[in-house]
């Protein structure tokens, strides 16, 4: 740590990495390289059998990829990170980490659309059984629940239905049981703090609001070190039983003298070395890039879709707009419970003319990018049902929030009038 503050102002800034201690550059350098020198034939077993930590190979871990990793465990209140490939890649680890075939996790039915694919269809296809429940009943969690169940999951703020989550509430269901929940933050960088609320574990999909420019995919999985894994070793087979890639080792033993890391370090040397998808050097610079000025960015982009929110609500062929700054009921105590300092970029609404309606109105953009990203210092829009969601069932799509006449915005740092009017003129035509 280059600091101990705790503002992310500062983390985002100076955590895990202060200068070279070669050349003193103050930027952290790419380490484009696969491999790492030994210094001895006993430090090469020592680091393969996880004796002593340190570089072996680039699929496992890099130097300019660990000050990424520690920089977003120390913003996210965690003990420690591993950086993936993508955003898919962390989901898929995060669960692969704890499930196996047999198994399953029960998931919130509140999700973007390629994760409720990977859960729906692909994990199925490696034994692993999703069981998605309606979060708005913290108790459905509870229901679904049996002896193989392995975790919970669910998103912050759900993209595109943007209904928070009851982190708390769920979390506080599964953890006398060893259940874990698992939380995706991608919406939700700096705004929600998971660890706070009983989350053991966040994911993000660094390609958005972190990395902040369009430029790199990237995932991360933070470990928030709160979480006994040990407790309950026949709801966590994996991290209790011997594991014969490591000579029988039982993870939450083999870790002990190094913290409440079992998770973590299981996820980067079984799930990372073996299926290796690994976040390439370059990519981790790029993100470290944009997580510096994320402080900055994330209170623009907030404060620019509150006034689309305002300007949409006005429309009269728009008959519902989606946001959680116009949540009511039980929706609004948990967007006031869980979310701080702003309510997100992404805004939803639904137009009165449907599907037609709205493939019109994305092709009548001019500012707006049409891209499937989100969080992106640009301003962005998709017509979900006929794209990101598009794999979906109908029914499947209503479960995640898209109608035929949604419309997903992610809202940038443009001024707020040229927003507006591009906004206006495509709802005009």
């Amino acid at each position: 740590m280059a600091t101990k503050s705790r503002h992310p102002e500062t983390l985002a800034l100076h955590a895990g990495w202060r200068a070279d201690a070669t050349t003193g550059s103050v930027a952290v350098p790419i380490h484009q390289t696969t491999s790492y020198q030994f210094n001895s034939p006993e430090h090469a077993a020592n680091l393969f059998a996880l004796k002593e930590f340190g570089n072996i190979y680039t699929r496992i871990m890099n130097p300019t990829t660990a000050v990424l990793e520690e920089r977003l465990a120390a913003i996210e209140g965690g003990v420690a990170a591993l950086c993936v490939a993508s955003g898919q890649t962390a989901s898929a680890y995060a669960i692969q980490n704890l499930a196996r075939a047999g198994d399953n996790i029960v998931s919130s039915t509140n999700l973007y659309g390629g994760t409720w694919n990977l859960f729906a269809n692909t994990l199925k296809d490696q034994g692993i059984e999703v069981r998605f429940v309606d979060p708005a009943d913290p108790e459905n969690f509870r229901r679904a629940t049996d002896d193989k169940t392995r975790a919970y999951y669910a998103e912050t703020l759900p993209n595109p239905k943007l209904k928070v989550f009851p982190i708390a509430e769920v979390a506080a269901i599964g953890r006398p049981l060893g259940i874990p929940l698992i939380v995706d933050n991608t919406a939700a960088p700096l705004l929600a703090r998971p660890f706070d609320h009983g989350a053991a574990i966040v994911v993000y999909s660094t390609t958005k609001y972190i990395g902040g420019h369009g430029t790199s995919i990237g995932g991360a999985i933070i470990d928030g070190g709160n979480f006994d894994w040990g407790a309950h070793p026949q709801r966590q087979p994996l991290l209790n039983t011997p594991d014969n890639s490591y000579h029988g080792a039982v993870w939450v033993e083999a870790v002990k003298p190094l913290g409440p890391i079992a998770y973590i370090i299981r996820a980067r040397v079984v799930l990372l070395r073996d299926l290796g998808a690994a976040l390439s050097p370059f990519n981790a610079f790029q993100i470290i890039q944009g997580l510096e000025t994320l402080p900055l960015r994330i209170t623009r982009h907030c404060e620019n879709a509150e006034a689309v929110v305002k300007f949409l609500t006005a429309q009269k062929n728009v008959t519902k707009v989606i946001h959680p700054s116009v949540a009511t009921g039980d929706d609004k105590i948990r967007v006031e419970k869980y979310l701080h300092g702003g309510h997100g970029g992404l805004v939803g609404f639904e137009l009165a003319g449907g599907k037609e309606a709205g493939v019109k109105f994305i092709s009548a953009l001019k500012l707006f990018y049409h891209v499937a990203n989100i969080g992106d210092s640009r301003s962005l829009a998709i017509h979900p049902a006929s794209t990101t969601h598009s794999q979906l069932s109908p029914e499947d799509q209503l479960s995640t929030g898209v109608s035929d006449g949604y419309v997903r915005l992610s809202i940038g740092l443009e001024h707020i009038d040229d927003i507006i009017e591009d906004l206006a003129q495509a709802l005009d035509t």
